[in-house]
């Protein structure tokens, strides 16, 4: 960060404290005045504790030879992060403070500046919590309402407002909220509010809870009022936008023994945005998952079903920004480049997709995985029918062989089937991408303190880029330190090749990485939401602390 930078940041954290300051002493000096005795910690005191985390991510880009310099190349670009937090028996107090000089590729300019767009303080009482500024929260799985925070992509919504939270019986959990979310370093316009109520059923049933029955059920609503306005499509049609637009869910979740059942069904009024093309059709989603487990043994089979269900406080707003709800992704989390080189984002417009994962394991050396996701269109009006388009679909199969304590192997093969057309809006040789995917990793422990991973990847398709080969090297020195190779290469159109070298060292609560080489563009996404990364070749250096007092 630049000195520049640095003053600035520091001046805007002192206007905010400046702020804040007098709420927080107010809050102190009620606490200390509730008729504790002189010779006791007062009750705002009891149990304190102040913890932190700081992170910085720096990075400094070349340019390719003979191609155009980026915007970004030929700069020091950083994204840095505080985050302050004091807790006591009553009193929860935070703040998050960041800094972007020149965000990381990736990152929307929008981000660049220096402020705290993120602080709150909540009120623990016995059966109540009570929260004024920013917050995160989720009803259920997320289908009308999640607000949340995921640093590496760049998401933010956080709310800003105020939230009670209540558990009056041990049956009975209520939650009311209201806020405007955060865009970049203002606030949507829009105000948000919702509701939810859960009931813990087993808890009014004893009987039920004795026999080990566990069931949950629950319902949320939520609704935006945004500024009513007209669109005019031609000189003699416009149409009327609601200013107003409401969502409602209900759910259930039982268990019994290794038995789980889940399920949701989430309903929306007529919302158009630019991402529907302004139609008035409601959105509704069902989500349903049930699964078994016991020792080495787990079976998982989902549903999904959506339908115009995305829900923004802006209905003018595309990309990640804005997004009052979340509608999760029915595919598995890959692990390794070659696998994860095609990742699904879920389609806002809507999808069928069907999910089933097994994991067993035989005696205890070797464990094996199994995972199918099929995801395609809409077949409307019928609940979970696949339309004629199919969007993605994998099949995984890992298995893993402990050899003895010092050495295991693991061979992992996928099949796809990647709609570039649709997910990505272009494609190369064809719009399906169809792709088989061969890994082979390796662990050995050299000695008690040194330990080295191997993988060997390659990746075969006739569409987008063609076949590429990936390897890494990995070892691993205790106390804390790591040393990284991998090399990607297209075997293709391109015939580029991406090599990175990395050193990590982690002491204590400190963890420190310095990167080198080149990395290609793609898109990189978690739980079905993606932003794309262009290709870089630089330098990295990242910095992460976490304190507690």
């Amino acid at each position: 960060m630049t000195p520049a930078a640095l003053i600035a940041w520091k001046k805007r954290i002192s206007d905010e404290v400046r702020k804040w300051l007098p709420v927080v002493m107010f809050g102190i000096a009620s606490s200390m005045a509730t008729g504790q005795e002189m010779n006791k910690t007062p009750m705002l005191f009891q149990g304190s504790r102040f913890s932190g985390e700081f992170q910085t991510d720096m990075q400094y880009c070349f340019p390719e030879a003979g191609e155009t310099s980026p915007a970004y190349t030929k700069k020091f670009l950083s994204n840095t992060y505080l985050d302050l937090r004091y807790t006591s028996r009553l009193l929860d107090v935070g703040m998050r403070a960041e800094a972007y000089e020149n965000p990381l590729p990736g990152f929307e300019q929008e981000y660049k500046g220096v402020g705290i767009p993120y602080f709150y303080l909540a009120l623990n009482l016995k059966t109540i919590q009570l929260t004024a500024g920013d917050f995160y929260e989720q009803f259920g799985n997320g289908l009308i309402l999640r607000s949340y925070y995921e640093r590496s992509l760049g998401v933010d919504n956080a709310l800003r407002g105020g939230r009670i939270k209540m558990q009056p019986a041990r049956w009975l959990e209520l939650k009311a909220l209201g806020g405007k979310q955060r865009y970049y370093w203002s606030r949507g316009k829009t105000w948000i509010a919702g509701a939810d109520v859960a009931f813990h059923i087993d808890g009014l049933a004893r009987r039920m809870k004795n026999t080990g029955h566990r069931l949950q059920i629950g319902g949320s609503w939520v609704s935006k009022w945004e500024k009513r306005q007209d669109i005019l499509v031609n000189p003699a049609e416009k149409l009327r936008l609601p200013g107003a637009v409401a969502a409602f869910a209900s759910r259930m979740h039982y268990t019994y023994k290794g038995f789980e059942w889940e399920g949701e069904y989430a309903y929306k009024i007529n919302d158009p945005s630019a991402e529907n093309q302004y139609i008035y059709s409601p959105g509704r989603a069902v989500v349903l998952t049930s699964s078994y487990s016991c020792p080495g043994f787990s079976l998982t089979l989902g549903a999904k079903h959506t339908d115009n269900l995305l829900f923004r406080s802006d209905r003018t707003v595309t990309g990640r920004m804005l997004q009052i709800n979340y509608l999760p992704a029915f595919s598995r989390q890959q692990s390794y480049a070659l696998t994860n080189m095609y990742p699904y984002a879920t389609q806002p417009q809507g999808e069928v997709a069907f999910q089933a994962d097994l994991f067993y394991r035989i005696k205890k050396q070797a464990d094996i995985h199994l995972n199918y996701a099929h995801i395609s269109s809409l077949k409307s009006p019928h609940l979970f029918a696949m339309g004629s388009n199919l969007y993605y679909r994998d099949f995984n199969f890992d298995i893993s062989y402990r050899f003895n304590r010092n050495a295991k192997w693991q061979l992992a093969y996928m099949n796809l089937l990647y709609n570039q057309l649709q997910i990505e809006g272009h494609a190369e040789n064809g719009d399906k991408v169809k792709a088989n995917v061969f890994v082979l990793e390796a662990t050995h422990r050299l000695s008690k303190r040194m330990s080295l991973r191997g993988e060997l990847q390659y990746l075969t398709t006739a569409q987008d880029k063609g076949d590429w080969v990936a390897a890494l090297a990995e070892l691993s020195v205790t106390p804390g330190w790591i040393f990284t190779v991998t090399e990607l290469y297209n075997l293709g159109l391109t015939h580029k090749n991406y090599m990175l070298a990395s050193v990590a060292y982690s002491t204590g609560a400190h963890r420190l990485q310095l990167s080198a080489g080149q990395q290609r563009a793609g898109i990189t996404c978690t739980g079905g939401i993606c932003r794309y990364v262009p290709a870089t070749n630089g330098i990295s250096l990242s910095y992460a602390m976490n304190f507690i007092l």
